[in-house]
């Protein structure tokens, strides 16, 4: 079924923020900060699941507002929901299980160095207030109170949200019902505080707060660039974690496609399609070794990707970089279109799936740049040498799938040494659009993935973001008797 025209989303003006309101805001958030580093697992666990309930207990009217700011639908927004309160009861069970207070005791060793030393002790401490920039495709799991507000709040640093304009009544609403359960949980006050506007000034102001400790953010590759080098350029230059942007590579390789060929098309054709492609983890390039069963396998993914429905993407700056996105690549003299869809300005987006030669896609840097929608690149490979230069062409990615690396030999060794090489989730089965949130999961990678490889956005090791050590070199007794708690 093609795309079919169909109400786009509602995109209300948001309010522009004074900077003096903000400036209020971040004090505020600087006031509430010690009391919150130095607060035990009953205080931060309670207010992670008074958070938790606000969202479920307000369902009804706030999956109403998402639908009608980004048109998701209710089935995947009560789901995302659902996620959100999840995961801000993961970090309250993580804080309830003494994470973000666990601390290393090294006993004293009499002796001259280095077998003798004194006793130190390893513990954690908040960096202090953390601005979080929402996201538009996620407007609950990623936004207000979304992953990083969760783990930051878990880590013990107040939260000062940049809501996303394109979901501001949303993000109102929801931070109401924040700050009903921050007094019900008797937390600080300005421990959650939120500024608005569309403007880059309020966002660029807000990073270059002298009262903000670290910036969380989720978005484009050049807005999130942009902030970083704000960050970096501060008197006091903080940390910056961002996730900017990814294709996703899949590398199918010749046993997977002969074993389950159609199974995988249909699943790749869905993923590629899913909420109009507007995922983070959505596959953008297909990597295939040349021969009549993959030309085949093309065919019947770019027959699944014509079946697919869309809906409208979440705002008209995204839909028109999606269609210059696809332009590009439709337009350059290596692409040929695969799938027969046609768009227009009316209509919601087509899928879209461009094969390109090899060695264009390897000389031509704008060729692997992410179109973020439902489209994806494919390429045929003449040898494993091939698919390795072509990934690392492609540099940083959340992640990188193999299909058909269950046999140990020298080409799958290499592969997904590569695939490791590059991304920060390696997967063997399955697509890689949903993303677990459990203690081992990794939702970064190497530039221009995410500005900080060796952190997560996803997951429980998320608050360690937030968290810096300090050494405590033979502390007195009042000190280690608050294991791990800061003062």
């Amino acid at each position: 079924m093609s795309a079919q025209a169909m109400p786009s989303p509602t995109h209300p003006s948001p309010r522009e923020m004074p900077f003096e309101e903000i400036d209020r805001i971040v004090h505020v958030a600087q006031a509430a900060a010690e009391a919150w580093a130095s607060s035990d697992a009953g205080s931060r666990s309670r207010l992670l699941r008074e958070l938790a309930a606000a969202l479920e207990n307000g369902r009804e009217q706030l999956v109403a507002l998402a639908n009608e700011e980004t048109f998701l639908g209710a089935p995947r927004l009560n789901g995302e929901l659902d996620r959100t309160a999840f995961q801000l009861r993961a970090f309250a069970d993580a804080v309830d299980a003494g994470e973000p207070y666990a601390f290393i005791d090294d006993p004293a060793v009499p002796g001259a160095p280095p077998a003798g030393h004194p006793r130190l002790v390893r513990v954690t401490l908040p960096l202090g207030p953390v601005a979080m920039f929402s996201a538009s495709n996620f407007p609950f799991a990623f936004s207000v109170l979304g992953g990083d507000t969760a783990s930051a709040l878990a880590a013990g640093c107040p939260v000062v949200v940049k809501a996303h304009p394109a979901h501001p009544r949303l993000s109102a609403a929801v931070f109401g019902l924040a700050l009903a359960a921050v007094r019900e949980a008797g937390a600080p006050q300005g421990v959650i505080g939120m500024v608005e506007g569309a403007s880059r000034d309020v966002g660029v102001y807000l990073v270059r707060h002298p009262g903000i400790a670290a910036v969380a953010f989720t978005g484009s590759f050049a807005g999130g660039a942009a902030l970083q080098r704000e960050a970096n350029a501060r008197p006091v230059p903080i940390p910056f974690f961002g996730e900017l942007g990814s294709t996703n590579p899949i590398v199918a390789l010749p046993s997977a496609i002969g074993a389950q060929g159609l199974a995988l098309a249909k699943m790749l054709g869905a993923s590629i399609a899913q909420g109009t492609g507007q995922f983070c983890t959505s596959p953008g390039v297909l990597l295939m070794l040349e021969g009549d069963a993959t030309d085949a396998f093309i065919r019947e993914l770019a027959r699944e990707m014509d079946s697919q429905s869309t809906h409208a993407m979440l705002s008209p700056a995204i839909r028109s970089a999606f269609d210059h996105g696809v332009d590009k690549l439709v337009r350059h003299a290596a692409a040929t279109r695969i799938t027969t869809g046609e768009s227009s300005a009316d209509k919601h987006p087509v899928p879209n799936l461009v094969a390109l030669d090899m060695d264009a896609f390897l000389a031509h840097p704008e060729l692997r740049e992410e179109v973020f929608g439902p489209s994806c690149v494919v390429l045929k490979a003449g040898s494993v040498d091939e698919m390795l230069a072509a990934l690392r062409a492609i540099g940083g990615s959340l992640t990188v799938t193999v299909w058909g690396a269950e046999q140990e030999d020298a080409d799958s060794r290499r592969i997904v040494r590569q695939a490791a090489a590059i991304a920060g989730r390696v997967l063997f089965a399955g697509v890689p659009t949903g993303v677990a949130v459990t203690r081992a999961q990794h939702h970064g990678g190497p530039w221009p993935a995410s500005t900080q490889p060796h952190t997560t956005s996803v997951g429980l090791m998320a608050m360690q973001r937030f968290l810096r050590p300090v050494a405590l070199q033979d502390p007195p007794e009042w000190m280690t008797a608050r294991a791990g708690v800061p003062l």
